[in-house]
C-alpha cells in the first residue's frame, strides 16, 4: 500500500489516497475529483482546467501520466 495526496496527483488539496497500484490510485483521485466538481470547489475546478488543457495533447498527457506512475512506483510502502 502506498500513499499520495490529491496535490501530488495534480489536484489542489492534501487529501491522502492509499492504493496498491497506480491504476487504483488514479481511480481514487478521479472519484475525488468528481466529488469536488459536484461540490463546485473553486481550487479543484482550477486544477481540472489545467488538466483539461494538458489533455489536448495526447503526448503531453502520456508524459504526465508516466511521470506520476514513476513517482508512485518510487514511493516506499506505507508502514
Amino acid at each position: 500500500m502506498k500513499s499520495m495526496t490529491c496535490r501530488q496527483l495534480g489536484g489542489s488539496c492534501d487529501q491522502v489516497f492509499r492504493a496498491e497500484t497506480f491504476e487504483e490510485m488514479a481511480n481514487l483521485s478521479k472519484q475525488h475529483g468528481m466529488e469536488m466538481y459536484k461540490a463546485r470547489d473553486a481550487d479543484h475546478l482550477k486544477a481540472m482546467e489545467a488538466m483539461q488543457e494538458l489533455m489536448k495533447s495526447p503526448e503531453d498527457m502520456q508524459k504526465w501520466f508516466m511521470g506520476k506512475k514513476a513517482e508512485f512506483d518510487a514511493l516506499p510502502e506505507d508502514k
